[in-house]
């Protein structure tokens, strides 16, 4: 009776994760000397398991004077919900009863935990061998291992011989589907699903969610949106994130922030996916605006990934303050700092203008991955420092760090502001003839403005008529306002033609042409570009300038008077106007005053001097 109720006890404490409870039944196990009884032992073990107090378990397996197919489960399920995949299988092969088809599952998704085809396939001819892979509880690992390796046809096959394929197997087919970077082939299995009568839950939502994201499908998106409102799932953080992220990707942050408020008990995850949606969307004030409630109204701890994001928030607002503030707490309460966050602090130093403060952080980081170096090569870049950009880069090699694609768009920048034209085209031919980087929109780009910059117009017109990417409107663009830069008005109005047939809906080649004009004093002309403007039906994009007042952003776009203190900024500018007038008006009066002659007192002497 009492081995049945300590037994009892054990189970709950392993339910509920109880570790210190446990441990104290644990004691009383032994203390009455019911160590011996296999089930008792099983509760002990399942229980340090289930808590992933994997010495401890071990310690337990290995005193058992008795196994049962229960011990061997508790211990193999352990090892790999631990993360330990390799000492799960070693414990398989080692058991010698007939596994049952938990102790299958198990094993072949520590064979998916290592990406082994060979030991998966092994384990799953065993599995046939003794009628278990028709089980759906075997044959849902087994999908999930052929997804995992890359053989998505041999999980089909595994589905298609089940006998009762359920939830499950469907929602690892379609995460399968989207891991291997087959969003139709997933979209189409959650098709089947509906068809089948299944109702899908919120890993089945969550799946067909990233599909639509991956393949850029808003439609498809919001067409599972509404399934998940009619399903009642949209306040699952799970599914919320999940439609988060998806809206986010196409900018949409007021559709982001519905799905946000509607997520019933947000988790950190839910915080941070908001956060990155707003840095996403250049919404950076928003951001910060999260940021803060969730740390003071909320409670909630921020992580390494929250840090990063309200980082590159401070970073795109260019505000130094509310970098400090946070680079402050970082201080105080994270010794160990992550790579990730030691990144984002050098990328919020160098965009608020403090270089020194960003080389220094940069120096004193314990860890650099390649997203340092190109952080801090950026850095020196983007603030004319090119000689130094470029030191940077040959010390990066001399790490033994490989360049990325991000490297060189930091050096065809570095070499752009320094004006460094053989270097920047020595970089950009070395990209796919020594590091096997294809140059992309990006790199065509810095090498235009480089070249155009330096008045090297028609070679960079030749660079255009050579490659693919010449003729992308962003490219073209970009050498018309080098035109523009050099008066060159031939080849610009060259270029403004490609560019009216490449971007027949957008005002920007109107603009960059108008531009060009005026640059050469053609005043005619640029009526004539504004009226084809006009003409045209497009309207320019209203600029906008923004300003932090004691930690709070305030915007102000051209032609728009609708901001909350509109009378105080008039009456203080009409202030300032009339100051200027006064201040001009006693300017003049004094250029027109006769000159009075001074007096230069000399003992007795008075001597006039005029100035």
């Amino acid at each position: 009776m009492m081995a049945k109720s300590i037994s009892s006890l054990l189970h709950h404490c392993s339910k509920t994760k109880a570790l210190q409870q446990g441990i104290s039944l644990h004691a009383a196990v032994l203390k009455m000397g019911i160590q011996p009884d296999v089930i008792v032992s099983n509760h002990v073990l399942n229980l340090y398991a289930k808590c992933g107090e994997m010495i401890l378990a071990r310690k337990v397996f290995d005193e058992m004077s008795e196994r049962n197919l229960v011990s061997w489960s508790a211990m193999i399920s352990g090892h790999h919900q631990a993360g330990e995949h390799l000492l799960a299988l070693e414990l398989f092969s080692q058991m010698h009863l007939l596994p049952n088809e938990y102790i299958f599952a198990s094993a072949i998704s520590a064979c998916a935990g290592i990406q082994s085809l060979v030991k998966g396939q092994q384990i799953h001819a065993y599995s046939l061998k003794f009628g278990y892979a028709s089980i759906s509880f075997v044959g849902n690992s087994l999908i999930s291992m052929y997804m995992k390796v890359g053989y998505s046809s041999d999980a089909l096959l595994v589905y298609g011989e089940a006998f009762e394929p359920n939830l499950v197997s469907f929602n690892a087919l379609i995460a399968g589907f989207v891991e291997n970077q087959q969003p139709e082939k997933g979209f189409e299995v959650f098709k089947l699903m509906l068809r089948q009568g299944l109702l899908p839950d919120r890993f089945s939502f969550a799946g067909g969610l990233e599909i639509c994201s991956v393949s850029n499908d808003l439609r498809k998106g919001m067409i599972l949106h509404c399934l998940a409102v009619k399903g009642k799932l949209e306040s699952n953080p799970f599914v919320g994130n999940t439609i988060m992220a998806l809206y986010s990707k196409f900018n949409l942050i007021g559709e982001t922030e519905k799905a946000f408020r509607l997520i019933e008990g947000k988790d950190l995850i839910s915080w941070n996916t908001f956060i990155a949606a707003c840095s996403h969307c250049v919404d950076y004030e928003k951001g910060l605006s999260v940021f803060k409630e969730m740390s003071n109204n909320h409670g909630e701890r921020p992580d390494d990934f929250t840090f990063a994001s309200i980082l590159a928030a401070c970073a795109g607002l260019a505000s130094v303050q509310h970098g400090k503030q946070i680079h402050a707490h970082l201080i105080r309460m994270r010794l160990n700092q992550d790579v990730g966050v030691g990144n984002a602090l050098v990328n919020m130093y160098a965009k608020c203008g403090l270089i020194s403060c960003s080389y220094k952080l940069f120096n004193e980081m314990l860890y650099r991955n390649v997203v340092s170096w190109n952080t801090i090569i950026a850095a020196h870049a983007n603030h004319g420092l090119g000689g130094s950009a470029l030191k940077l880069f040959e010390q990066m090699k001399a790490t033994g760090i490989k360049p990325d694609s991000v490297t060189f768009i930091g050096l065809l920048t570095a070499c752009n502001h320094a004006g460094l034209v053989k270097e920047g085209e020595a970089y950009f031919n070395s990209m796919e003839k020594t590091y096997g980087i294809s140059p992309d929109i990006e790199h065509f780009t810095c090498l235009i403005d480089l070249l155009g910059r330096a008045g090297k117009l028609l070679k960079a017109e030749e660079y255009t008529k050579k490659f693919p990417l010449g003729q992308d409107p962003i490219v073209l663009g970009t050498l018309l306002s080098a035109c523009r830069l050099r008066r060159d008005v031939v080849i610009g109005e060259r270029l403004a033609k490609q560019l009216f047939h490449l971007q027949p809906t957008t005002t920007s080649p109107y603009v960059l042409l108008s531009n060009l004009y005026a640059s050469d004093g053609m005043w005619g002309d640029v009526a004539g570009a504004r009226k084809m403007l006009k003409d045209s039906g497009l309207k320019k994009e209203p600029s906008y300038s923004m300003i932090e007042v004691q930690g709070t952003f305030e915007k102000f776009t051209v032609a728009e008077f609708s901001h909350s203190k509109i009378e105080e900024i008039n009456y203080m500018l009409k202030t300032l106007s009339l100051a200027a007038v006064i201040m001009i008006s006693n300017d003049e009066k004094k250029e027109h005053e006769p000159n009075k002659p001074c007096k230069l007192q000399t003992n007795d002497n008075k001597i006039n001097i005029r100035d």
